[in-house]
C-alpha cells in the first residue's frame, strides 16, 4: 500500500500519473527547513514528513515531498497573506529563481528510507501589475511556495524553465518514480503533462 503524505491536490494529481492507487494522509509536521544548503534541507524535511506518517500508519510505503522557491539565496515559502504574496510576486517578476523539491520514501514496516532532490531553474515573466493584483485577489498564491503555481493563469506567469516541470508543480515525478520503483512498487512511466 502506498500512502502520499501530503494534502496537496497538485501532488495527488501528479502521483496518479505514475501510480493510480494510493491513500492520502497529511503529515502535519513543522515545515521549518534545517539550516544549511537547500538540497539536504528539503530532503530532510521530506523525510521527516514521510517518517511521521509511517509511524502513524504502521504499514505501507509512504511518499512525502517538500518544495521551496529560492531567489538570490533566500527561501520563499508560502506567503502569510495577500500583502506578502504581492511582495513575493513583485520580487520574482522578470527574474530567474530556483525551485527545489525534496522527495522521500519510507517503508513503515522496516523503516527503510530513501530520498532525492530535484532543482529547476525558472524565469518569471514580466507580468503587468494588473495581472499580479488579479492573481493575488483570486487567493491562488496563498498556499504555494513563492506565491505562484506554474500552471496558474495558463502559464502566463512564467517565461521558461530548465529542468523538471513537475518539480515546479510540487512533485518531480521522475524522482518519485525512481524512488518508488526502488521499493518494489509498480509504477508506470510518467505521462506527458
Amino acid at each position: 500500500m502506498l500512502i502520499l503524505a501530503s494534502a496537496s491536490p497538485r501532488r495527488r494529481e501528479l502521483l496518479r500519473r505514475i501510480c493510480p492507487d494510493f491513500a492520502v494522509e497529511a503529515s502535519d509536521v513543522d515545515e521549518t527547513l534545517d539550516a544549511g544548503p537547500i538540497a539536504p534541507a528539503v530532503a530532510a524535511l521530506a523525510l521527516r514528513k514521510a517518517r511521521a506518517v509511517a509511524r502513524r500508519a504502521g504499514r505501507g510505503v509512504v511518499l512525502a515531498a517538500d518544495t521551496v522557491v529560492v531567489l538570490g539565496g533566500e527561501v520563499l515559502g508560502k506567503p502569510a497573506g495577500p500583502a506578502e504574496a504581492r511582495a513575493m510576486l513583485r520580487r520574482l517578476r522578470g527574474r530567474g529563481h530556483e525551485v527545489w523539491t525534496g522527495v522521500a520514501v519510507v517503508d513503515a514496516a522496516t523503516g527503510r528510507a530513501a530520498s532525492a532532490t530535484a532543482r529547476t531553474r525558472v524565469l518569471m515573466a514580466g507580468y503587468p501589475e494588473a495581472t499580479l493584483d488579479a492573481y493575488v485577489a483570486s487567493g491562488a498564491p496563498l498556499d504555494k511556495a513563492g506565491a505562484y503555481a506554474i500552471q496558474d493563469l495558463g502559464g502566463r506567469l512564467v517565461d521558461g524553465l530548465v529542468g523538471s516541470y513537475t518539480n515546479v508543480v510540487g512533485l518531480p515525478v521522475e524522482a518519485a518514480r525512481r524512488l518508488l520503483a526502488g521499493f518494489g512498487l509498480p509504477v508506470s512511466a510518467p505521462a506527458a503533462p
